[in-house]
């Protein structure tokens, strides 16, 4: 046969099953051939017919077959298998491809980060473990690599959310001729030591987190503040700008409770009682300004030409009922007026000032 004429792919799975494969098209085109393998040495070899074939486009294109010692003869022949095409000898564990390491553990300390896994049954010596890290904020993987089965770096950020992942490579040229590796353990996310689903949401810290809802609940609390502020400010400017008009009934309240609003039966009732009532809300400038201008009203013997508007017509000759009603005129600005033998200083922004 040609022996080393067909270039193929050996890969021996963690010592436990090997896969041979060849470009069947390029090599051996519109011909499906068969393939036989021995780990038996010397000249009494038993060849074994592959039983798991891999195909390319129905075309027989590899074998998978169990690995069953160190040396290992394969060949490749003709569809009936009578007639050799290639055939080649090796040592099988000089392809070997290691799992995925196992037990994958994380130790952190302060900004220090240490990987470690199981060590394997076999050949530890032969193989190293590799760690891949990167942040958010990284574009490229950065790798460290030490011996099985622990490797470590330090300089990592704790506010920052990293990616980690791992695996093992054999050795070369002292245990592999072709650079194997295994396939990466699966990926994991972690931040301060804390194990994370992803690293998609920001790089805050929980002391950050917690920072930022102070701070929220801090700006709440005072614009509601502000706000209870304004709301008496506006209160203040409202009653400044706006007095409230009293209600005569609460000053009044026997004339409308007891009397049912009829004047001249209260006048009767209480004509010994001198009645004052003043606005809530008058300002001291203005009271002072009004009984200056009483004053000067009284000095003069004159009287305005509203002087009779809050009078009652013949109330004090006579008894008569509808004689005693008010002629409810709106008087001039602090101005007086008689009101049953009392002079009443009127005023724009009240009913009556007794």
């Amino acid at each position: 046969g040609r022996e080393d004429a067909v270039n193929t792919t050996i890969i021996n799975f963690n010592n436990e099953k090997m896969q041979i494969t060849w470009a069947t098209k390029q090599l051996f085109p519109n011909e499906n051939v068969s393939f036989f393998y021995t780990f038996d040495e010397g000249k009494q070899k038993v060849w074994k017919p592959c039983t798991t074939y891999l195909l390319d486009q129905n075309y027989n294109s590899g074998c998978l077959f169990k690995t069953e010692g160190p040396t290992l003869a394969i060949s490749i022949r003709s569809s009936n298998g009578s007639e050799e095409l290639f055939s080649k000898k090796l040592k099988a564990d000089f392809y070997i491809k290691p799992s995925p390491p196992e037990n994958v553990t994380f130790l952190w300390e302060e900004d220090t980060v240490t990987v470690s896994c199981n060590k394997p049954e076999r050949n530890a010596w032969c193989l190293r473990l590799e760690l891949q890290y990167k942040s958010k904020f990284d574009k490229e993987w950065q790798s460290r690599i030490s011996k099985c089965c622990h490797v470590g770096d330090q300089g990592f950020d704790p506010r920052k959310c990293y990616s980690f992942r791992v695996r093992l490579k054999r050795l070369v040229p002292h245990c592999n001729v072709v650079k194997y590796s295994s396939d990466w353990e699966a990926e994991t996310f972690w931040m301060n030591g804390m194990l994370l689903d992803s690293c998609d949401d920001d790089d805050v810290t929980p002391q950050s987190k917690t920072v930022i809802h102070l701070s929220y609940s801090l700006a709440v609390l005072l614009m509601v503040l502000i706000l209870l502020i304004l709301l008496c400010k506006w209160q203040r400017v409202q009653m400044s700008v706006l007095p409230a008009i009293p209600d005569p009934k609460y000053s009044f309240a026997d004339l409308f409770n007891d009397h049912n609003g009829n004047l001249q039966e209260w006048l009767d009732k209480n004509d010994h009682v001198v009645l004052q009532t003043r606005l809530e809300y008058e300002e001291l400038e203005s009271i002072t300004e009004a009984e200056s201008q009483q004053e000067d009203l009284k000095n003069s013997d004159t009287q305005g030409p509203l002087e009779k508007i809050f009078t009652f017509s013949g109330a004090a000759e006579n008894n008569d009922i509808k004689a005693a009603e008010i002629a409810c005129l709106i008087p001039a600005s602090n101005t007086t007026a008689p009101f049953a033998g009392l002079h009443i200083l009127m005023n724009d922004d009240m009913y009556v000032m007794l």
